[in-house]
């Protein structure tokens, strides 16, 4: 929810302060100015200290940063980019810590539906965050967002706090034969990891395709969490509420496609079909399907067509989820948190650059270059996740 309000708020924020597309474009991707430097940190931390105690610092942290994103806007553009940044350096230990979890917490065999419904809380947030946020604007004015959604994010962390675990084997409340039968079916077992390998991950090919697969998805799929709104208001002519609520439609399939997707892939897992198979026909669908709807977008003049093409490309988009997120406790279930910190480190460079780089096409060119920037890093891929990646387990 934090993440997606200011691609709504951003629209009555940039009539009030007079801000033109490339400020709008700096403004969104000041946030991954910070996400960007706590990716590998969080996963070290989260490996080390406990994906709990990590996930729960970092929730309290980005929900202060939204609280006083109102207040550091009115002092400035400056002020309100190093806001963003705060916010993002609070919320890059979250996906990192949240793969450390499920490392140690979900069985092999359920992998990429656990993975997949503990991610649509992901998406479900977006939802709520693009449903409520222009509601709250039209009620209270653009600030009520950042405070609204900054006190839900505190009130998280006391029921965090109080009911999380780390491991199975910190957790008081579960019985003692869930926690054997968890423990006897993950490949890591509950101990905090105090050494890196830093040279042999980073000496393996199947590493590297992570991360320049994680570039490549995040390219396109930031472009339209930041900025669809902003597609349907220009192009469309939609006001902030139409904006909101079209721009839900694709959050919703991409939760439903995650879980659709895992299914399929643990289905196929038990079938007898290979990991490695398996990663590969998830992801290349995940790159593959979004490719070709935002290839179709660049010639839909209709807002129905528009909204379908979104949603066909958020919906292929959540099959990622079952090929390139699950891969890192694939392949190396011990250093899931730092696997995950190294290649979301990539991911959150193509954010900024994507953010940056959309503000200034639109400035200098069209909507259609967007698309097709986008287009041709989902196509590289697709090459290199089918040449070089791997679901065999290659680090102990």
């Amino acid at each position: 929810m934090d993440r997606v309000n200011m691609s709504i708020a951003v629209l009555p924020m940039a009539a009030q302060y007079g801000w033109s597309s490339t400020t709008v474009g700096l403004v969104q991707s000041s946030f991954f100015w910070g996400y960007l430097l706590t990716q590998v940190l969080g996963g070290i931390w989260a490996d080390r200290f406990g994906g709990k105690l990590v996930l729960g610092l970092g929730v309290v942290w980005w929900s202060a940063a939204t609280a006083l994103t109102p207040l550091a806007a009115q002092a400035g553009l400056p002020a309100l980019l190093a806001a963003r940044a705060l916010m993002g350096i609070g919320e890059g230990v979250a996906m990192p810590a949240m793969n450390n979890l499920l490392s140690r917490w979900v069985p092999v065999a359920e992998r990429s539906r656990s993975l997949a419904l503990v991610y649509s809380g992901m998406f479900i947030g977006s939802i709520a965050g693009l449903s409520l946020s222009p509601a709250l604007i039209a009620s209270a004015g653009w600030p009520s967002v950042f405070y609204g959604f900054g006190g839900l994010g505190l009130l998280w962390y006391a029921v965090w706090r109080a009911r999380a675990a780390s491991t199975p084997a910190d957790d008081p409340r579960i019985s003692n034969a869930e926690k054997a039968y968890i423990l006897a079916n993950t490949s890591v077992s509950g101990k905090s990891t105090d050494a890196i390998p830093w040279r042999a991950l980073l000496s393996r090919r199947e590493v590297w395709a992570i991360i320049v697969c994680h570039f490549c998805h995040n390219w396109g799929t930031f472009i339209l969490l930041t900025w669809m709104p902003t597609y349907y208001n220009q192009v469309l002519g939609c006001d902030i509420f139409k904006s909101g609520v079209f721009s839900v439609l694709p959050w919703m399939t991409m939760a439903v496609a995650a879980n659709v997707g895992g299914w399929l892939a643990d289905s196929m897992v038990a079938r007898g079909v290979s990991v490695t198979l398996v990663r590969k026909v998830m992801q290349s669908a995940g790159f593959l399907g979004p490719a070709v709807c935002l290839s179709l977008l660049s010639h839909v003049n209709t807002l129905p067509q528009a909204v379908a093409c979104m949603m066909g490309a958020q919906g292929f988009d959540a099959f990622s989820q079952s090929g390139l997120y699950s891969n890192h406790q694939d392949i190396g279930p011990r250093y899931a948190g730092v696997l995950l910190g190294l290649s979301n480190t990539a991911g959150v460079l193509a954010g900024v650059l994507g953010s940056l780089a959309t503000g200034w096409l639109l400035a200098h060119g069209t909507w259609a270059d967007v698309w097709r920037v986008a287009v041709a890093l989902y196509l590289v891929g697709t090459v290199v996740w089918n040449l070089f990646s791997t679901g065999e387990r290659i680090f102990d």
